[in-house]
């Protein structure tokens, strides 16, 4: 009997990667953003410090949401960030904008040619599928599912915007095994990030497996303890034989 029922994803760096300058995209997709804005006939003025202030909040507000695992939505930033110019937009308006926000950041998402066919084959031997997200914007992941050819072979995408904590904490963690109505023991995540992926996973009782095809080999993943990833590989190819060795014979 198959001890392993359900397999999760990372997205970003695990299923796809990026292939830009990140922050070139943020300034052309905050200018985007800026121009849908005044086409919906709101007045922001001058737009260029708008569009500075709301980086600059943005990019603050990254670096908080990682120290404390709560996801504000975007949305949420941008309609408080209008407010305090003194702009109230309709919900439909800031969705608009957003997607402009973040179509040059989309443009830059390629998948790892892998992807499709690894999905595709654990889907065909009998596993569910899922993949578990830290993003500000739901509607992006979702989109970014579907440019990739993902969304076929995936049964459920969770994003921390949506339920409103980030990997490591486990209440993203528990709320997928909710969603698949499932025990721990029965996943496994697989992701790039040590810290985010593999230990928050296993804080809840899941395997976790550390993808490292398209980690920077220059950079070092800090961790606040040591994590030791219940496996290691290159390549995404190599997971369905690394599942099949785990239905034989689970890790003690």
């Amino acid at each position: 009997m198959r001890r392993i029922a359900v397999v999760f994803f990372d997205l970003g760096n695990t299923l796809m990667f990026y292939s830009g300058d990140l922050n070139d995209a943020l300034s052309a997709g905050a200018r985007a953003m800026g121009d849908v804005l005044r086409a919906c006939g709101y007045t922001i003025e001058p737009p260029a410090m708008f569009e500075r202030t709301f980086l600059e909040r943005l990019r603050q507000y990254y670096g908080w949401r990682d120290q404390v695992l709560i996801e504000i939505p975007t949305a949420r930033l941008l309609d408080e960030a209008l407010r305090g110019w003194g702009i109230e937009a309709t919900p439909a308006h800031l969705s608009e904008a957003l997607a402009a926000f973040y179509a040059p950041s989309e443009a830059c998402w390629q998948p790892d040619e892998e992807a499709v066919p690894t999905l595709a084959h654990l889907r065909r031997v009998g596993y569910r599928l899922g993949v578990i997200s830290n993003a500000g914007d739901a509607a992006d992941v979702h989109y970014l599912v579907e440019k990739a050819g993902l969304q076929p072979y995936l049964d459920e995408v969770i994003v921390s915007a949506e339920v409103g904590r980030r990997k490591p904490h486990p209440d993203i963690f528990t709320h997928a095994l909710r969603c698949f109505g499932i025990e721990a023991a029965q996943a496994v995540m697989v992701g790039d990030l040590l810290w985010a992926d593999v230990w928050g996973a296993q804080q809840v009782g899941m395997r976790g497996v550390w993808l490292t095809r398209h980690l920077a080999p220059d950079v070092v993943q800090v961790t606040p303890v040591l994590v030791q990833p219940d496996a290691r590989l290159e390549r995404l190819s190599a997971l369905p034989a690394l599942l099949a060795q785990w239905d034989e014979d689970p890790p003690a």
